[in-house]
């Protein structure tokens, strides 16, 4: 019993920041640790769509704003800069702003290529950056990142953001083992959720940069933001190091026992 209560006080004060927290899954995930009194940093390109979400929330007055793009390294540093006291005490990071991809590699430009690398890594990690020191100082702190089962294999149509969340896995992987040789308590989460029925499909970037600006169809079907919020909450009190939602995660094990089915299935998968 005893272990329930701590549980339940896991994130009570604690002073979180999340990207992309104006919708999906970064919505989902402020409104449940706000819920759970936590202390939050909303971050997002949309300062007046925060300011209301904010608004809403229990608490309010407890909570900030810190509007930023996350592909754009001025705007980050511009940012952290102007509230370094703020950036200094935060406890949890949750890298969850995300642009997807719906382009043949050939006929992908360079500018959607490198504006996806751009939000998906460099973003999340200048974030990192931002937060390590006062976490190292601390010798406390969780890094959450949000990947994709692209980040595990790639995809038709998703070579750059495939690459960007493989990419996110070899970085934090490799920090994850700089803390445990340093002996850092600083807890880092990989979560791959598979079909999430957010807009995310709909703000994919096509082979010119635009968004694709419709919903893939198989998408409504994919877990609510909700439930894949309140997996990742749970993962991260058990001090998970990676998490898998949805039915994209079998492809995880047939990849690396069956390499050769897996090529077959991975042809013919519809990213729609």
């Amino acid at each position: 019993m005893h272990h329930q209560v701590s549980m339940s006080n896991f994130w009570k004060d604690k002073v979180i920041w999340i990207t992309g927290a104006s919708s999906g899954i970064g919505e989902a995930l402020v409104r449940q640790l706000a819920e759970k009194g936590a202390i939050i940093i909303l971050s997002s390109r949309n300062a007046e769509k925060l300011e209301g979400f904010k608004a809403q929330l229990p608490n309010a007055d407890r909570h900030t704003i810190l509007p930023l793009d996350v592909s754009n390294e001025q705007s980050i540093d511009q940012a952290i800069n102007a509230n370094k006291a703020l950036v200094d005490n935060v406890e949890i990071l949750i890298n969850n702003a995300g642009i997807s991809q719906r382009a043949l590699t050939w006929e992908a430009s360079r500018e959607s290529e490198r504006l996806i690398m751009e939000t998906n890594f460099f973003g999340a990690t200048a974030l990192t950056k931002a937060v390590l020191p006062g976490m190292m100082k601390r010798n406390a702190g969780i890094i959450i990142s949000l990947s994709s089962p692209a980040g595990a294999f790639g995809f038709p149509l998703r070579s750059s953001y495939s690459a960007s969340k493989h990419a996110l896995h070899g970085y934090f992987d490799s920090l994850r083992a700089e803390f445990d040789a340093a002996k850092k308590n600083i807890h880092i989460m990989l979560v791959l959720p598979g079909r999430v029925s957010t807009n995310m499909s709909y703000n994919a970037l096509t082979q010119d940069g635009s968004k694709q600006a419709e919903a893939d169809k198989r998408l409504a079907s994919g877990l609510s933001p909700e439930e894949c919020a309140k997996g990742i909450i749970k993962a991260a009190e058990k001090r998970k190091a990676e998490i898998y939602f949805g039915r994209e995660q079998i492809l995880i094990y047939i990849k690396r026992y069956l390499p050769g089915l897996f090529r077959s299935i991975v042809t013919k998968f519809k990213p729609d």
